[in-house]
């Protein structure tokens, strides 16, 4: 119900069910539904909250609408189209218990731009709860408030700016390196001698390999031929946390003590928690020898955390876990989902092509100043992130009232930002559907988009604090592979639909021939 790296974990319908009046329960999310008067308000506020209807007379979905849209008409899994569909029954605005769904670019920003110093996604959530019961402290996106800021300070040294990404240019290219030598034992092993099957989860542990280079300051072996159990283990649990996550969100609590995923979602952190504490602990025993023999204890980005001593042990495996988590999966399926658009679009990814080999001829590996001359490559993520953000909703808990689009929305009541319905509107980009990387090159497209209608790494404070890492990542992996192979679709491919899994996932694996450019 929190994000990875953005909000995430909550989604369109988040509702849980008092199966006894067949009605939704928002008990999860502390909302409220009746309209309070703000005594602090501005008098103008003031007048314009009177002329304005109460947040009652908004429309929205009763409890049986929801129950068929979710699970006679299946949506349940595909959240994020679900958004259109209500955009359209509804208008800009709709209700749904005590949760404001937005739709509209203007309206987002005016919610967004409501924020004090310490933006609040959801007050209450599962996340948090297993934190509780496992008596661990808050991370970085678990954690609200002077709590969340401090540790946002904290954790943002060596991550957030352009320059702090290019720290990681050379360890990203070696676990690129590493990557393509796998792409190549996989593609000779296959019948075709091209074939690779499944390409996000080869991602995923390219992916888990960056982070875990950059975080641990060691390589893990993701990419050798026999990946390590520890780390399968750790990538397994990623995906069974996702997956029980939907579930635990939806059914009621009683059923928590009968249904196995609960048990399921907590045993997933439990070994993610695990693997992230055992590298801690490793690297701080390394610390302590070099403090110990009067050596210099300057390293990279968990070298420089635990020498700064100002994250107690408990907050720094919270928080290292969590990065680690939103490291893998958000990343892996952006590039899942590019690799596909680009074989499907052939003409594209020659254009790509021909622009990489200008600006990194030959054997070069590139740089991120080759990378700053390949506008179209950028375009690709951004057109990517566009079609398949990696979470469909952001989520905003305010703590004043507000008057939005007409009503009376008073505090505490949480917002969810529409962002897939957003990148998907003709309003905002014409002929939404279609792949165009163009849209986002400087002087090809005369359109403006509105800055709120595509927000793949959230906004302002709370906006996803290792996005120049992963641009950079993602940069340098797809201009390499795309300089050595010509992808295709593995022959007979249909299209391939996402799903949420409150992430934005392939519905089925992506199997892509990976050709030797002559």
């Amino acid at each position: 119900m929190v994000s990875v790296m953005r909000p995430v974990l909550s989604r369109g319908i988040y509702v849980r069910w008092d199966w006894s009046v067949m009605a939704p329960c928002y008990s999860a999310f502390c909302g409220h539904s009746d309209v309070r008067h703000c005594s602090s308000m501005p008098a103008h506020r003031e007048s314009t909250a009177l002329r304005s209807k109460p947040l009652q007379a908004m429309p929205g979905h009763s409890g049986w609408s929801t129950f068929y849209w979710l699970f006679i008409k299946g949506y349940f899994k595909r959240l994020h189209r679900l958004q259109i569909i209500e955009q359209n029954m509804f208008g800009p605005l709709w209700r749904m218990g005590p949760i404001v769904n937005v739709a509209d670019n203007s309206l987002i920003e005016q919610v967004l731009r409501q924020e004090g110093k310490y933006p609040m996604r959801i007050v209450e959530n599962l996340w948090k709860e297993q934190r509780k019961v496992r008596g661990l402290a808050n991370g970085l996106i678990t954690a609200e408030g002077e709590e969340w800021y401090r540790l946002r300070a904290l954790l943002n040294k060596r991550m957030l700016k352009p320059q702090d990404a290019t720290l990681y240019q050379g360890v990203i290219n070696e676990v690129a390196t590493d990557f393509i030598n796998r792409i190549q034992r996989l593609r000779s092993a296959s019948g075709s001698g091209v074939m690779v099957h499944n390409i996000t989860q080869e991602l995923q542990k390219y992916t888990f390999e960056v982070i875990a280079a950059i975080l641990f300051e060691i390589r893990l072996g993701c990419l050798q031929e026999k990946v390590p159990e520890e780390t399968q283990k750790f990538i397994n649990s990623v995906m069974t946390m996702f997956r029980a996550l939907g579930y635990c969100e939806l059914l009621p609590k009683w059923t928590k003590n009968w249904l196995p995923f609960w048990k399921q979602y907590l045993r997933a952190w439990d070994n993610m928690f695990d693997f992230a504490i055992k590298a801690v602990d490793r690297k701080m025993v390394q610390i302590q020898e070099l403090m110990d023999a009067g050596h210099s204890v300057e390293g990279q980005y968990l070298t420089h955390l635990l020498a700064s001593e100002q994250m107690n042990q408990s907050e720094m495996y919270s928080s290292i876990t969590e990065l680690l988590l939103a490291g893998v999966d958000t990343t892996a399926n952006t590039l899942s989902w590019a690799l596909y658009s680009l074989a499907k679009n052939p003409e594209i990814q020659e254009s790509i092509f021909t622009e990489i080999w200008s600006s990194c001829p030959g054997e070069k590996i590139p740089t991120p100043q080759d990378l700053s001359k390949m506008s179209l490559l950028r375009a690709v993520i951004k057109e990517t992130l566009r079609l398949y953000p990696v979470v469909p909703s952001g989520y905003r808990t305010l703590n004043k009232d507000i008057v939005l689009g007409g009503y009376h929305i008073p505090q505490n009541t949480t917002f969810v930002l529409c962002h897939y319905a957003m990148s998907h509107s003709e309003q905002n980009f014409p002929s939404p559907h279609l792949f165009k990387p163009e849209r986002w090159v400087r002087g090809a497209d005369k359109l403006q988009h509105h800055p709120f209608s595509s927000m793949p790494f959230g906004y302002g404070v709370r906006g996803c604090p290792g996005r120049r890492i992963a641009e950079l990542e993602m940069q340098l992996i797809m201009a390499r592979l795309l300089k050595q192979f010509q992808l295709k679709l593995e022959p007979g491919t249909q299209e391939i639909s996402a799903k949420t899994r409150i992430v934005l996932i392939p519905e089925k694996p992506i199997n892509l021939q990976f050709l030797d450019r002559q």
